[in-house]
């Protein structure tokens, strides 16, 4: 891989039809993500050809993904950023009503949603996984040193810590807020006050005088703070981002900048607290409910079925840009429960990555092919911190089989990990960093951990074995 410059980053401008052509752009940790006007304008070929791209995904019209790795995803957003491209891009609607009515189909919709949900969240991800690990740390921190409070370093840097998690938990919705109206064409501001909104006292005084709040149990309450988390905000700003651009058509330029704000919230806030809130947050804990029947259920074989399943199926919705869909997931999990069941068997699928690609590396060097030993030395580091796309792009995908025998590995890990009950403080960081977030769950910190590293040891030796005894040697030779 050569270094990434501002070259590399004009020459992609050029092969997506030139700024122009730009209607926005993000980026996570190894993808820039790319909306064009004109979708006939993106040469995929060519991009594909440039050194440091790893893989382009195209999931659908007028959307398309450049995998150039870890760090480097960042390193062009931030060179776009400094050529003025990527602030002009965020201001820009992504998905105008009228193009998303004609998106036709289940598929199409499915692949839309599981998009915009990537571009909404991509971005908070970093925070999330910072908020987990701290919470992780002091978890073990009061495990490890129940006396804490009597030491006043440990106690300074067990608030430290819990207050990093605090905050992220408590004012998530503010900046999945902000974040959907960027992504949706609205006002960011606006979406970050609605999402705010949702995690005050407000709403529970409001609950209280409709007569819809359980005193009693207040989680069961009709409408509450909190109610519908991330989900409910998410489609809350999509309405309000479809309300503010009809109000800004309507008002005079004079009167735009201070009314339409204003009346939008206005006419948004009702609806969205009386309906959109209790409506998403039944979903969300049916949604939740479900999940746990499979994820906690009192049978260890529905556990392990379940952990199988869904740790072998992770990597290719992982290579079809579908991953982030589960967010939603995640989400309600963390904000219902505490923490969440279903990530730490996915973790797993990055193990069976790696494991497939050791066996892979040892039959190439066999085989005498250099190329592809250079290519899996290079991305492996990455696999084993649980940063997968390098080498789903560069390895296993163009081979075919690795992808099939790393998931089925994988599955292994996910069982057993499941079965212990292991559980996360958020999503994120999987592999070896994600030993710090997988503190939850009913063996205790230190327990949950162990026993999420003896997953992934077995999603690797199991991976290993199937693509060792599965894969011959011709099939890594020199093309």
């Amino acid at each position: 891989m050569t270094e990434i410059n501002e070259a590399f980053v004009k020459t992609i401008i050029g092969l997506v039809g030139g700024e122009k052509n730009i209607s926005s752009v993000t980026s996570c940790m190894t993808r820039l993500r790319i909306s064009v006007r004109d979708d006939g304008a993106v040469q995929d070929e060519a991009l594909r050809q440039l050194p440091e791209v790893l893989a382009v995904n195209h999931p659908t019209k007028d959307y398309l993904e450049i995998v150039v790795g870890p760090g480097k995803a960042r390193q062009c957003f931030q060179l776009l950023r400094d050529m003025g491209l990527a602030d002009v891009a965020q201001k820009t609607a992504l998905s105008p009503p009228e193009q998303e009515s004609a998106d036709a189909g289940a598929k199409r919709l499915l692949k839309r949603l599981c998009r915009d949900f990537g571009r909404i969240f991509a971005p908070l991800i970093p925070g999330i996984c910072a908020a987990g690990i701290c919470a992780g740390l002091a978890a073990l921190l009061s495990q490890l040193a129940p006396g804490y409070k009597d030491s006043r370093m440990l106690n300074i840097l067990y608030n430290l810590l819990t207050g990093v998690s605090a905050a992220a938990t408590t004012y998530l919705t503010a900046w999945a807020g902000y974040r959907a109206a960027e992504v949706f064409g609205g006002t960011p501001i606006l979406g970050g006050l609605m999402g705010m909104f949702t995690a005050l006292d407000n709403v529970n005084q409001i609950a209280m005088s409709a007569g819809l709040f359980n005193e009693a149990q207040p989680l069961d309450s009709v409408l509450r703070t909190g109610r519908g988390g991330v989900l409910a905000v998410v489609i809350g700003v999509w309405v309000l981002c479809r309300v503010e651009g009809w109000i800004r058509k309507k008002l005079p330029d004079a009167l735009d900048t201070v009314f339409a704000p204003m009346l939008t919230l206005l006419l948004v806030l009702a609806p969205y607290v009386f309906v959109v809130m209790p409506g998403i947050g039944l979903l969300s804990t049916g949604l939740c409910r479900l999940v746990s029947l499979v994820a906690l259920s009192p049978y260890a074989a529905v556990r392990l079925l379940a952990g199988y399943v869904s740790a072998a199926l992770f990597l290719p919705m992982v290579a079809l840009g579908m991953h982030h869909g589960l967010i939603a997931i995640y989400s309600v999990q963390l904000e219902t429960l505490g923490y969440v069941t279903l990530y730490p068997a996915l973790a797993m699928a990055g193990a069976g990555q790696v494991g497939a690609a050791a066996a892979l590396a040892i039959k190439a060097k066999r085989a005498g092919n250099s190329r592809l030993c250079q290519t899996i030395n290079g991305a492996l580091p990455a696999g084993v911190l649980g940063v997968g796309e390098p080498l789903i792009y560069s390895v296993m995908l163009p081979l075919g089989k690795p992808l099939l025998t790393a998931g089925l590995g994988a599955g292994f890990g996910g069982a057993f990990v499941m079965w212990a009950e292991v559980a996360s403080t958020s999503w994120g960081p999987s592999g070896l960093l994600g030993v710090f977030v997988m503190t939850e769950g009913p063996l205790g910190a230190a327990k949950s951990i162990c026993c999420y590293l003896v997953g992934l040891a077995i999603s690797a030796a199991a991976a290993f074995a199937l693509t060792w005894f599965v894969i011959g040697e011709d099939a890594v030779k020199e093309s």
